[in-house]
């Protein structure tokens, strides 16, 4: 009886701190989109106490038509989904073999090249960002209209600089270690390529790591703010953190701001919660085991 008892008071506690953690997580959110419901007056008023988690007021969808008046949140949400989504499967796909190459492919030079790889997370983007914009201001470009000098204002000059990243391909490599070397050594006795062992093999056991690769290069990508705005300045081609600025004037419009922070969150949500299995499944797999 008294054991039942223990138990029972445990998992009431561990509900609890999971609910606790749960309400931090989402108050902000909940000031968001509470906030983008309401006036500025109202908003700044409200925000000393708890009626700013709370549809109380003034509420209207008043801010969300203004906001798509002010500025084409349409337009920049389209070109984040668009940059950050191919930019995640070429990520994920050129990562993936490069980290297959270091770990089951014997060739001189590989342990050097990986950590030289390594090493170059600890340089920030910013120290390179300027040699890069002026490398991509004149490389040519085979577009629809011919060849084209330079790469800004568009989808690939915010796309193919990030195609590929050390920590994305330092996650593979310390996944594909903890695989066991028998699949492949049994792969290649029945004579199957190393393409064929990646592809049908490797992959299919790489869930965990492909969701947490997928959603950490996904935020990075699209909370991309300093490089969109020194390559692009066309409208048709800005993301939406870029698209910020056209808010922050002489006076704050704070409501349109939050409604426009709750429309790009969307995108954000709709990823995480179609990768959210697998990426709980990353945090409690250790590899296959045997």
């Amino acid at each position: 009886m008294i054991s039942h008892d223990n138990h029972g008071l445990r998992l009431a506690v561990r509900y609890a701190v999971l609910v606790l953690v749960a309400i931090i997580f989402v108050f902000p959110l909940l000031f968001m989109v509470m906030s983008s419901l309401k006036p500025d007056h109202q908003l700044l008023v409200d925000t000393g106490s708890l009626r700013a988690f709370l549809p109380v007021g003034d509420i209207s969808f008043d801010n969300y038509a203004a906001a798509f008046q002010r500025a084409p949140i349409s337009t920049f949400v389209i070109n984040s989904v668009i940059v950050t989504g191919v930019t995640v499967m070429l990520s994920l796909a050129i990562c993936s073999l490069s980290a297959f190459s270091f770990v089951f492919l014997r060739w001189s030079g590989r342990n050097l090249l990986l950590s030289i790889l390594l090493a170059t997370l600890i340089v920030p983007f910013e120290t390179i960002a300027i040699p890069l914009l002026l490398l991509v201001s004149k490389l040519p470009w085979l577009g629809l209209d011919g060849l084209e000098q330079g790469w800004l204002n568009s989808y690939h000059v915010q796309i193919l600089p990030f195609a590929a990243d050390a920590l994305t391909i330092f996650l593979f490599v310390q996944y594909f270690k903890d695989l066991p070397s028998e699949l492949v050594e049994a792969a290649r006795v029945e004579g199957a390529s190393w393409f064929q062992i990646y592809l049908k093999i490797i992959m299919p056991l790489a869930g965990p790591v492909v969701a947490t690769a997928a959603i950490l290069r996904f935020l990075f990508m699209y909370n991309q703010y300093l490089w969109p705005l020194m390559v692009v300045q066309s409208d048709e081609y800005r993301p939406v953190m870029v698209g910020l600025q056209y808010f922050f004037q002489l006076d704050t419009p704070w409501g349109e701001v939050m409604a426009y922070l709750s429309l790009i969150t969307i995108p954000v949500l709709g990823f995480y919660l179609m990768l959210q299995r697998a990426f709980i499944a990353s945090i409690a797999s250790t590899g296959v085991k045997g």
